[in-house]
């Protein structure tokens, strides 16, 4: 197992390249082979994440897996969580907040969301991302260049500066036709909520289904100039 201080750029850069025409289940073998037990997968349960938990648990089942939660889930992401821990025989390590939300909404006011969301995502998301993440050395994430300019230039291995920590991208090159083509040839269960125009699934409160023509990621934060959690650069 590499220490990720031990990587330097060059080499980070020369893992990217040498990974770019490589399957994801190849950039996840490398992962494994250089962190062992410190790298860990971040779900959302979305369509990218589930594909990525049957890569995974295929190649190295007990690679720990987390997902955030904020206390405002859609139901039928929970059920998702549910189905998927039964049909891999594992738990997912559950990140909360610091604060409940009525310990936020006394402190900053009720659905924060509604007046600013980036704090609530600050609140909810990045800051319990950064402590979960500073246990490890690196971590996969289901970021797609196609998604969004924000992520259009993801490699599919690199230094996360905002967490300090190497990133896998395994699906960095992947269309959104090639994952679902998996999840159907391998019948991974899913969120329902993409079967009603939700391609991209986030809290319940900050998340409508998707018109035709919009762009995917419209349905986040509708009517904010936002289209990060901040998660992500």
């Amino acid at each position: 197992m590499t220490d990720h201080l031990r990587f330097s750029s060059d080499e980070l850069n020369l893992a990217a390249y040498r990974l770019e025409t490589k399957q994801p289940q190849d950039v996840i073998a490398w992962g494994i082979e250089q962190f062992g037990t410190k790298i860990v997968l971040a779900s959302s349960f979305g369509a990218e994440d589930v594909v990525l938990i049957d890569m995974l648990h295929k190649l190295a089942p007990d690679t720990p897996i987390f997902y955030l939660d904020t206390g405002k889930h859609f139901p039928e992401t929970l059920m998702t969580r549910d189905r998927l821990q039964e049909r891999y025989g594992m738990s997912f390590i559950q990140v909360l907040p610091k604060l409940s939300l009525e310990e936020q909404a006394a402190q900053y006011g009720d659905q924060l969301w509604e007046i600013e969301p980036n704090l609530c995502c600050q609140l909810r998301k990045v800051e319990p991302l950064a402590d979960i993440l500073s246990t490890y050395s690196a971590w996969i994430t289901g970021i797609r260049r196609e998604q969004a300019p924000t992520r259009a230039h993801a490699k599919k291995v690199e230094w996360d500066e905002k967490f300090q920590l190497v990133k896998l991208n395994p699906l960095a090159d992947w269309t959104m036709e090639q994952v679902w083509s998996y999840i159907r040839a391998h019948d991974v269960i899913y969120n329902p909520l993409h079967d009603q125009h939700y391609p991209s699934i986030g809290c319940s409160v900050c998340t409508r289904p998707v018109k035709p023509g919009e762009d995917p990621r419209a349905g986040r934060w509708s009517g904010f100039a936002k289209t990060e959690c901040g998660l992500h650069k």
